[in-house]
Protein backbone atom coordinates (compact mmCIF):
# COMPACT_ATOMS: atom_id res chain seq x y z
CA UNK A 1 0.00 0.00 0.00
CA UNK A 2 1.16 3.64 -0.74
CA UNK A 3 0.30 6.14 1.67
CA UNK A 4 -0.37 9.77 0.83
CA UNK A 5 1.61 12.67 1.57
CA UNK A 6 -0.12 15.34 3.51
CA UNK A 7 1.31 18.77 4.05
CA UNK A 8 1.46 20.30 7.37
CA UNK A 9 1.52 23.89 8.36
CA UNK A 10 5.24 24.67 9.47
CA UNK A 11 4.25 26.26 12.64
CA UNK A 12 2.49 23.26 13.70
CA UNK A 13 6.01 21.66 13.76
CA UNK A 14 8.01 24.43 14.70
CA UNK A 15 6.21 26.84 16.28
CA UNK A 16 8.90 29.93 16.68
CA UNK A 17 11.47 29.72 14.11
CA UNK A 18 14.96 31.09 16.29
CA UNK A 19 14.05 28.64 18.93
CA UNK A 20 12.42 25.56 17.57
CA UNK A 21 12.91 25.65 13.78
CA UNK A 22 16.92 27.05 13.99
CA UNK A 23 17.64 24.86 17.08
CA UNK A 24 16.30 21.74 15.19
CA UNK A 25 17.88 22.68 11.75
CA UNK A 26 21.37 23.11 13.51
CA UNK A 27 21.04 19.12 14.77
CA UNK A 28 19.33 18.11 11.10
CA UNK A 29 21.48 19.58 8.49
CA UNK A 30 22.07 16.17 6.67
CA UNK A 31 17.72 17.02 5.51
CA UNK A 32 18.85 20.42 3.92
CA UNK A 33 21.99 19.28 2.25
CA UNK A 34 19.94 16.95 0.26
CA UNK A 35 18.90 19.85 -0.90
CA UNK A 36 22.12 21.65 -1.55
CA UNK A 37 24.62 20.55 -4.52
CA UNK A 38 27.51 20.86 -1.14
CA UNK A 39 27.50 19.28 1.97
CA UNK A 40 27.39 21.69 5.21
CA UNK A 41 29.35 19.64 7.82
CA UNK A 42 28.69 21.68 10.97
CA UNK A 43 26.47 24.91 12.05
CA UNK A 44 26.11 27.07 14.98
CA UNK A 45 23.35 29.47 15.88
CA UNK A 46 23.35 32.65 16.68
CA UNK A 47 26.38 33.96 15.66
CA UNK A 48 26.64 37.86 15.82
CA UNK A 49 27.30 39.99 12.24
CA UNK A 50 28.01 43.53 13.67
CA UNK A 51 24.24 44.37 15.20
CA UNK A 52 22.68 41.60 13.94
CA UNK A 53 22.55 37.61 14.79
CA UNK A 54 23.26 35.03 11.83
CA UNK A 55 20.66 32.13 12.30
CA UNK A 56 23.19 29.67 11.52
CA UNK A 57 26.99 29.90 10.51
CA UNK A 58 28.40 26.66 8.94
CA UNK A 59 31.36 25.12 7.09
CA UNK A 60 31.43 22.77 3.96
CA UNK A 61 33.72 20.04 3.76
CA UNK A 62 36.20 22.12 2.61
CA UNK A 63 35.95 24.30 5.56
CA UNK A 64 34.59 27.11 3.92
CA UNK A 65 32.14 29.31 5.72
CA UNK A 66 28.56 28.94 4.80
CA UNK A 67 25.31 31.58 6.27
CA UNK A 68 21.88 30.24 6.63
CA UNK A 69 19.17 32.79 7.34
CA UNK A 70 15.80 30.84 8.22
CA UNK A 71 12.62 32.45 7.56
CA UNK A 72 9.14 30.38 8.02
CA UNK A 73 6.87 33.17 6.29
CA UNK A 74 7.13 34.33 3.02
CA UNK A 75 10.27 35.82 1.69
CA UNK A 76 10.98 39.36 1.95
CA UNK A 77 13.18 42.31 1.09
CA UNK A 78 14.36 42.61 4.85
CA UNK A 79 15.86 38.73 5.01
CA UNK A 80 17.33 39.31 1.56
CA UNK A 81 19.13 41.90 2.71
CA UNK A 82 20.54 40.47 6.22
CA UNK A 83 21.58 37.62 3.67
CA UNK A 84 23.82 39.77 1.71
CA UNK A 85 24.79 41.56 4.97
CA UNK A 86 26.02 38.32 6.80
CA UNK A 87 27.86 37.02 3.85
CA UNK A 88 30.02 40.31 3.63
CA UNK A 89 30.63 40.06 7.30
CA UNK A 90 31.97 36.80 7.60
CA UNK A 91 33.19 36.35 3.80
CA UNK A 92 31.38 33.53 3.26
CA UNK A 93 31.69 30.81 0.84
CA UNK A 94 27.86 30.33 0.44
CA UNK A 95 24.77 31.77 1.28
CA UNK A 96 21.62 29.67 1.98
CA UNK A 97 18.03 31.05 2.53
CA UNK A 98 15.50 28.63 3.89
CA UNK A 99 11.87 30.23 3.40
CA UNK A 100 8.49 28.76 3.91
CA UNK A 101 7.25 30.48 0.23
CA UNK A 102 9.87 32.37 -2.23
CA UNK A 103 8.28 35.32 -3.63
CA UNK A 104 9.20 35.07 -7.68
CA UNK A 105 11.00 38.70 -7.16
CA UNK A 106 13.24 37.40 -4.79
CA UNK A 107 13.87 33.77 -6.54
CA UNK A 108 14.77 36.39 -9.31
CA UNK A 109 17.25 38.61 -7.17
CA UNK A 110 19.04 35.47 -6.12
CA UNK A 111 19.42 33.92 -9.44
CA UNK A 112 20.98 37.29 -10.33
CA UNK A 113 23.26 37.27 -7.23
CA UNK A 114 24.41 33.96 -8.84
CA UNK A 115 25.52 35.89 -12.09
CA UNK A 116 28.00 38.05 -10.10
CA UNK A 117 30.36 35.07 -9.09
CA UNK A 118 31.35 36.66 -6.10
CA UNK A 119 29.39 33.70 -3.84
CA UNK A 120 26.75 31.03 -4.30
CA UNK A 121 23.18 31.65 -3.44
CA UNK A 122 20.55 29.21 -2.54
CA UNK A 123 16.74 29.95 -2.50
CA UNK A 124 15.11 26.75 -0.49
CA UNK A 125 11.99 26.23 0.39
CA UNK A 126 11.00 24.26 3.33
CA UNK A 127 8.10 22.10 3.91
CA UNK A 128 6.61 20.17 6.85
CA UNK A 129 5.13 16.80 5.49
CA UNK A 130 3.85 13.24 7.09
CA UNK A 131 2.51 9.92 5.37
CA UNK A 132 -0.38 8.82 7.08
CA UNK A 133 -0.46 9.50 11.18
CA UNK A 134 3.51 9.59 11.03
CA UNK A 135 5.87 12.18 12.47
CA UNK A 136 6.01 15.46 10.34
CA UNK A 137 9.20 15.52 8.73
CA UNK A 138 10.87 18.24 6.95
CA UNK A 139 11.16 18.30 3.05
CA UNK A 140 13.68 20.81 1.49
CA UNK A 141 13.39 22.01 -2.22
CA UNK A 142 16.07 23.91 -3.96
CA UNK A 143 14.14 26.86 -5.44
CA UNK A 144 17.27 28.57 -7.13
CA UNK A 145 20.85 28.07 -6.80
CA UNK A 146 23.70 28.85 -8.88
CA UNK A 147 25.26 27.15 -12.23
CA UNK A 148 27.29 27.15 -14.91
CA UNK A 149 24.85 28.73 -17.22
CA UNK A 150 24.34 31.19 -14.56
CA UNK A 151 27.82 32.30 -14.14
CA UNK A 152 28.46 32.37 -17.71
CA UNK A 153 25.73 35.22 -18.13
CA UNK A 154 27.40 37.03 -15.57
CA UNK A 155 30.73 36.82 -17.31
CA UNK A 156 28.92 37.99 -20.44
CA UNK A 157 27.72 40.87 -18.68
CA UNK A 158 30.88 41.82 -17.20
CA UNK A 159 32.05 41.85 -20.15
CA UNK A 160 29.62 43.83 -22.15
CA UNK A 161 29.68 46.39 -19.03
CA UNK A 162 33.31 46.91 -19.38
CA UNK A 163 32.87 46.59 -23.01
CA UNK A 164 30.81 49.84 -22.94
CA UNK A 165 32.57 51.71 -20.28
CA UNK A 166 36.15 51.14 -22.25
CA UNK A 167 34.12 52.54 -25.74
CA UNK A 168 32.72 55.65 -23.59
CA UNK A 169 36.40 56.09 -22.86
CA UNK A 170 37.57 56.02 -25.56
CA UNK A 171 35.46 57.94 -27.79
CA UNK A 172 35.59 61.09 -24.70
CA UNK A 173 39.58 61.04 -25.55
CA UNK A 174 39.06 61.14 -29.51
CA UNK A 175 36.66 63.88 -29.02
CA UNK A 176 38.97 66.20 -27.20
CA UNK A 177 41.94 65.19 -29.10
CA UNK A 178 40.04 65.95 -31.97
CA UNK A 179 38.58 69.67 -30.82
CA UNK A 180 42.11 71.68 -32.04
CA UNK A 181 41.81 69.82 -35.40
CA UNK A 182 38.20 69.83 -36.28
CA UNK A 183 34.86 71.30 -35.28
CA UNK A 184 32.63 68.34 -36.56
CA UNK A 185 32.80 66.43 -33.17
CA UNK A 186 33.33 69.17 -30.81
CA UNK A 187 29.62 69.21 -29.27
CA UNK A 188 29.07 65.29 -29.47
CA UNK A 189 28.55 63.73 -26.49
CA UNK A 190 29.99 60.13 -26.22
CA UNK A 191 27.92 57.05 -25.54
CA UNK A 192 29.19 52.81 -25.15
CA UNK A 193 28.24 52.80 -28.86
CA UNK A 194 31.16 50.93 -31.09
CA UNK A 195 30.40 53.68 -33.29
CA UNK A 196 29.67 57.64 -33.30
CA UNK A 197 28.28 59.28 -35.98
CA UNK A 198 27.18 63.18 -36.96
CA UNK A 199 25.25 64.73 -39.45
CA UNK A 200 26.90 65.86 -42.79
CA UNK A 201 24.69 68.32 -43.61
CA UNK A 202 21.79 67.10 -45.48
CA UNK A 203 19.10 64.71 -44.21
CA UNK A 204 20.19 61.01 -44.33
CA UNK A 205 23.89 61.43 -44.71
CA UNK A 206 26.08 61.56 -42.09
CA UNK A 207 29.60 61.41 -40.52
CA UNK A 208 30.72 58.41 -38.59
CA UNK A 209 33.81 56.59 -37.00
CA UNK A 210 33.60 52.78 -36.00
CA UNK A 211 35.81 51.06 -33.37
CA UNK A 212 36.28 47.02 -32.86
CA UNK A 213 38.10 45.56 -29.83
CA UNK A 214 41.17 45.29 -31.66
CA UNK A 215 40.92 45.22 -34.96
CA UNK A 216 41.06 48.96 -35.07
CA UNK A 217 38.47 50.93 -36.02
CA UNK A 218 37.10 53.61 -39.69
CA UNK A 219 36.03 56.65 -40.51
CA UNK A 220 32.81 56.69 -43.05
CA UNK A 221 30.37 58.48 -45.01
CA UNK A 222 27.02 56.62 -44.40
CA UNK A 223 23.88 57.13 -46.33
CA UNK A 224 20.28 56.33 -44.73
CA UNK A 225 17.22 58.34 -45.71
CA UNK A 226 15.58 56.14 -43.25
CA UNK A 227 12.52 53.41 -43.74
CA UNK A 228 11.85 52.60 -47.31
CA UNK A 229 14.84 54.47 -48.76
CA UNK A 230 16.95 51.53 -49.96
CA UNK A 231 16.26 52.91 -53.69
CA UNK A 232 16.97 56.26 -53.14
CA UNK A 233 20.27 55.60 -50.50
CA UNK A 234 21.63 53.62 -53.34
CA UNK A 235 20.90 56.51 -55.89
CA UNK A 236 22.74 59.20 -53.56
CA UNK A 237 26.04 56.45 -53.61
CA UNK A 238 25.53 56.00 -56.93
CA UNK A 239 25.80 59.64 -58.02
CA UNK A 240 28.88 60.32 -55.13
CA UNK A 241 30.65 56.81 -57.04
CA UNK A 242 30.88 58.57 -60.62
CA UNK A 243 32.86 61.10 -58.21
CA UNK A 244 35.28 58.12 -57.53
CA UNK A 245 38.65 59.21 -58.69
CA UNK A 246 37.79 62.87 -57.82
CA UNK A 247 37.03 61.93 -54.08
CA UNK A 248 39.98 59.93 -53.59
CA UNK A 249 42.33 62.13 -54.80
CA UNK A 250 41.10 64.98 -52.34
CA UNK A 251 40.79 62.50 -50.05
CA UNK A 252 44.71 61.13 -50.54
CA UNK A 253 44.28 57.37 -50.85
CA UNK A 254 41.89 55.01 -52.19
CA UNK A 255 38.52 54.39 -50.51
CA UNK A 256 35.92 51.15 -49.56
CA UNK A 257 33.06 51.76 -51.35
CA UNK A 258 30.29 49.35 -49.89
CA UNK A 259 26.47 49.07 -51.36
CA UNK A 260 25.96 46.82 -48.68
CA UNK A 261 23.72 44.38 -50.49
CA UNK A 262 20.51 43.20 -48.45
CA UNK A 263 21.07 46.10 -46.72
CA UNK A 264 18.90 49.70 -46.53
CA UNK A 265 21.92 51.74 -46.69
CA UNK A 266 25.56 52.16 -48.22
CA UNK A 267 28.94 53.44 -47.17
CA UNK A 268 32.51 55.00 -47.67
CA UNK A 269 34.69 53.27 -45.47
CA UNK A 270 38.26 53.96 -44.56
CA UNK A 271 39.64 51.12 -42.38
CA UNK A 272 42.82 51.33 -39.69
CA UNK A 273 43.70 47.87 -39.06
CA UNK A 274 45.50 48.48 -35.87
CA UNK A 275 44.73 48.27 -32.07
CA UNK A 276 41.03 48.99 -31.23
CA UNK A 277 38.93 49.72 -27.41
CA UNK A 278 40.52 46.40 -25.46
CA UNK A 279 44.14 47.79 -25.97
CA UNK A 280 44.09 50.91 -24.53
CA UNK A 281 48.18 51.50 -24.59
CA UNK A 282 46.72 51.78 -28.53
CA UNK A 283 44.13 54.47 -28.32
CA UNK A 284 46.29 57.59 -28.94
CA UNK A 285 47.64 56.37 -32.44
CA UNK A 286 44.11 54.86 -33.49
CA UNK A 287 42.31 58.11 -32.17
CA UNK A 288 44.96 60.24 -33.99
CA UNK A 289 44.84 57.96 -37.43
CA UNK A 290 40.82 58.04 -37.16
CA UNK A 291 40.70 61.98 -36.52
CA UNK A 292 42.98 62.43 -39.50
CA UNK A 293 40.86 60.17 -41.53
CA UNK A 294 37.84 61.82 -40.81
CA UNK A 295 39.30 65.25 -41.66
CA UNK A 296 40.25 63.85 -44.99
CA UNK A 297 37.06 62.38 -45.58
CA UNK A 298 34.99 65.69 -44.58
CA UNK A 299 37.31 67.33 -47.12
CA UNK A 300 36.41 64.80 -49.94
CA UNK A 301 32.66 64.39 -49.29
CA UNK A 302 31.81 67.41 -48.29
CA UNK A 303 31.78 69.80 -51.69
CA UNK A 304 29.55 66.99 -53.60
CA UNK A 305 27.32 66.57 -50.85
CA UNK A 306 26.41 70.27 -51.02
CA UNK A 307 25.39 70.03 -54.98
CA UNK A 308 23.20 66.50 -54.80
CA UNK A 309 19.94 65.98 -56.34
CA UNK A 310 18.08 64.74 -53.62
CA UNK A 311 15.06 65.29 -51.55
CA UNK A 312 16.28 66.69 -48.01
CA UNK A 313 12.79 66.27 -46.35
CA UNK A 314 13.65 62.65 -45.07
CA UNK A 315 14.45 62.42 -41.31
CA UNK A 316 18.03 61.56 -40.33
CA UNK A 317 18.20 57.82 -39.61
CA UNK A 318 20.03 56.48 -36.72
CA UNK A 319 23.20 54.72 -37.80
CA UNK A 320 23.86 51.52 -37.89
CA UNK A 321 27.06 49.10 -38.88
Amino acid sequence: MVGKLKRVALREVWSKEASDFTVWMESNLEELNEALDFTIVSAEREQAAGSFSVDLVGEDEAGNIIIIENQLEKTNHDHLGKLITYLAAFQARAAVWVVSEPRPEHAAAIAWLNQTSLADFYLVKVEAVRIGDSDAAALFTRVVGPSDESRQVGKAKEEIAFRHVQREKFWTELIERSKPKTKLFTNKKPDNENWMAIGAGRSGLIFSYVLWKDTGGAAEFYIDKGKDSQSENLMIFEQLRRQQGAIEATFGSPLDWQELEGKRACRVRFRIWQGGWAEPDSWHDLQDRMIDAMIRLEKAFRPYVLRLGIDDTSPLSSHGT
